[in-house]
């Protein structure tokens, strides 16, 4: 009986989940050529409250929809929209924010970046973090519903899947092409939670 009661005694406790408190992230927000591209504005300055570091990288279609000036201004960084932008520094920029990103964000993301990480593309900054860096990456399409459900695309898609990448969207609604259907960012709220969620997820440690 004695020895029983030792051996229970003895027996290791129950596994705990134990929550590291999460410092400061370092999230880089990439921002591509779609028209929902004004709405990275919103997504930077909610990532920013929510007391992280934000890297913001733009593709040079999305300068045509929304200011690189006003991305700075949220998110309190410099903002990277070509390769050029690096000359001050010996390290490419680029890689530094590979190297430093907890989480790469893409949001809009555009069914061409999508199809250039894919097939590891690098012909421009964003693609070639995505290329670079270990962090967990997030894409929130949009656009057209048709582009969205080619077979191309949703080739693309799941290859991406397959290797990690983590999808949010798209939703269904009323599309700028004029189009009623799937294609439309996911909402912005709810965008900024998943990447809270996925920057969350890496501070918890089985004791």
């Amino acid at each position: 009986m004695d020895r029983e009661l030792k051996r229970r005694r003895d027996k290791p406790s129950a596994r705990k989940v134990v929550r590291i408190p999460a410092g400061k992230k370092s999230v880089v927000l990439g921002v591509t050529g779609s028209i929902a591209a004004y709405k990275s504005a919103e997504l930077a300055s909610l990532l920013v409250k929510q007391g992280h570091e934000v890297f913001v990288v733009m593709t040079q279609d999305a300068t045509e929809f929304i200011s690189p000036l006003t991305l700075q201004t949220l998110s309190k960084n410099p903002v990277t929209t070509s390769f050029y932008d690096e000359k001050e520094n010996w390290r490419p920029g680029h890689i530094d924010l590979a190297d430093r990103a907890n989480l790469l964000l893409i949001a809009p993301a555009t069914a061409h970046v999508i199809a250039e990480l894919a097939h590891g593309l690098a012909g421009h900054p964003l693609a070639a973090i995505a290329l670079a860096t270990r962090a967990p990456i997030l894409l929130a399409p949009a656009m057209n519903g048709k582009m969205w459900q080619h077979h191309a695309t949703q080739e693309n898609v799941e290859k991406l899947k397959a290797r990690g990448v983590e999808f949010i969207g798209p939703e269904e609604g009323m599309l700028a092409c004029g189009y009623e259907g799937l294609g439309r960012l996911w909402k912005v709220n709810d965008i900024a939670f998943r990447a809270e969620f996925l920057l969350s997820r890496h501070d918890k440690l089985i004791a």
